[in-house]
């Protein structure tokens, strides 16, 4: 094959969680141009890889969703391309596929029509760590397997005895009510806490975590402690960021795209979780540890399994900045 075009929808921490699939099929077929179809939001994974040839920018989610997927019809009917593979669980993707008239189509199973019009139907298995997952849709075309992401950037000099913090989380789970990680009041004490141990925290964060770093920083600027840095603002994408966080000794940070890049880095990180479930999105690995609270909330974790949005009681997220810094410094 010289010609593969892949189609992963989603935001940055989808297209990091599906790196150890490109990463392969790269080892597999090292000759062949790789073109990854995704959300225009997500475009700055190119950046983070050198295993991506080409990007089609694609946005199924918007209003005019029927548009983009025809556009993605025709491209890649048109593209040259040898096979294509699909990720997500919706029981039309195959049918797209079908419509692309390209020969070699691999999905998940998802029923009869997949099993008829895909080249092979891989079983979906949605009880393990994503990357995983979306791993298996290559099992027909590669034995070689990668077992979690690898962002390959130079690392840079680490400062001596420190701590980056990156409480954000996207502003559309927001506004989705997809709340994932602890109040800004909880985010202090734990900075402040980290200082009273000596500590050199940095605080970080992007466009869409504009709020709850300046709440953070009205109760952390006026302590006027030398060994606390903001640096808000400061990284202009997502490799800004990722050579920001290979900077520092440890990353402590929310269920977010900035966690899966931490990962990608092999950087020891902590991670708040709370409704969402760390076994999926975090690999069993001794440099990153899952931080949770020991409520008794009986469908924990309760996101996406067995709720669209998080409840109003959100126990699971009721942590004490002790605790949280207790592990930290361990």
């Amino acid at each position: 094959m010289k010609n593969i075009l892949i189609i992963n929808f989603g935001g940055i921490g989808d297209e990091i969680l599906f790196l150890p699939t490109l990463i392969s099929l790269k080892k597999a077929y090292p000759e062949c141009k790789i073109t990854l179809c995704l959300e225009p939001r997500s475009k700055g994974i190119k950046d983070l890889t050198d295993n991506i040839d080409d990007l089609m920018l694609i946005n199924p989610k918007g209003k005019n969703k029927y548009f983009e997927l025809l556009k993605l019809v025709i491209k890649a009917r048109f593209g040259g391309f040898d096979a294509i593979i699909s990720s997500g669980g919706n029981k039309l993707i195959s049918l797209l596929l079908f419509l692309t008239g390209i020969k070699k189509r691999y999905g998940f199973n998802t029923g009869k029509l997949s099993e008829k019009l895909l080249t092979k139907a891989v079983e979906l298995n949605k009880k393990q760590y994503a990357a995983k997952m979306y791993h298996e849709l290559i099992t027909p075309l590669t034995d070689i397997k990668t077992e979690v992401p690898e962002i390959n950037i130079e690392h840079e000099e680490k400062i001596t005895n420190s701590i980056l913090i990156h409480p954000g989380v996207s502003k559309l789970s927001v506004q989705k009510n997809m709340i994932k990680t602890i109040t800004p009041e909880i985010w202090a004490d734990v900075i402040k806490l980290l200082l009273e141990n000596g500590k050199q925290v940095t605080l970080t964060g992007g466009p869409d975590d504009k709020e709850v770093v300046e709440q953070i920083l009205k109760i952390i600027e006026p302590l006027n402690d030398s060994n606390f840095t903001n640096y808000y603002g400061k990284t202009r994408n997502l490799l800004d960021l990722a050579k920001l966080i290979t900077k520092y000794e440890k990353f402590v940070c929310s269920d977010s795209a900035p966690l899966h890049i931490a990962v990608g880095l092999k950087v020891r990180t902590y991670a708040i979780f709370g409704s969402t479930d760390d076994k999926k999105l975090i690999p069993q690995a001794d440099f990153v540890t899952a931080l949770k609270t020991n409520d008794d909330c009986p469908i924990k974790p309760c996101l996406w399994d067995y709720r669209q949005t998080t409840c109003e009681k959100l126990s699971c997220l009721k942590f004490k900045a002790e605790d949280i810094v207790n592990e930290i410094l361990r």
